[in-house]
């Protein structure tokens, strides 16, 4: 299914639903941060989606990042929450979802790089090799947030 972002565009189309995310910044010993090319959007983004019923967001956060590239997890903080009204997803099926993302901090504790059918690559990337990748707004928000390294962000 397709997906298309809008970023405080006024011509996006109207949310209709809201659904708790969690998000994942997943920092290897050497300072390389884990990252998924989309399929849906062919975007680089974060591992990370909808929390599912009867899990925590850290549960949530550790099994999408198993799910999508393949990586154990450990969550060890919080880089922020991220409920941008502004902020919406269009998918094909005619859902379009308000952003209401917590991003938690991780570190790998197992498993190998692996793309699954929400992904067409995974691999540890250095943060400045971030900046060169194609990416949504929301997402370079967060990987800003985690570098600057001051604290939750509320946004």
């Amino acid at each position: 299914m397709g997906r298309r972002d809008y970023q405080d565009d006024p011509g996006a189309p109207v949310a209709n639903s809201l659904v708790p995310a969690a998000s994942v910044v997943v920092v290897g010993g050497d300072g390389r941060v884990l990252l998924q090319r989309r399929v849906d959007n062919g975007m680089w983004a974060l591992p990370g989606g909808k929390m599912e019923i009867g899990e925590s967001i850290g549960q949530c956060a550790v099994r999408e990042t198993l799910e999508e590239t393949g990586i154990r997890v450990e969550v060890t903080g919080i880089v922020g929450t991220y409920t941008d009204p502004g902020h919406v997803f269009a998918y094909d099926d005619g859902e379009v979802r308000q952003e209401f993302s917590i991003c938690l901090l991780a570190r790998p504790v197992g498993g190998e790089l692996l793309v699954s059918e929400e992904s067409t690559e995974v691999g540890w990337f250095l943060p400045a090799e971030v900046d060169a990748l194609p990416m949504v707004d929301g997402i370079r928000k967060r990987l800003a947030d985690w570098r600057a390294g001051g604290g939750p962000v509320v946004r």
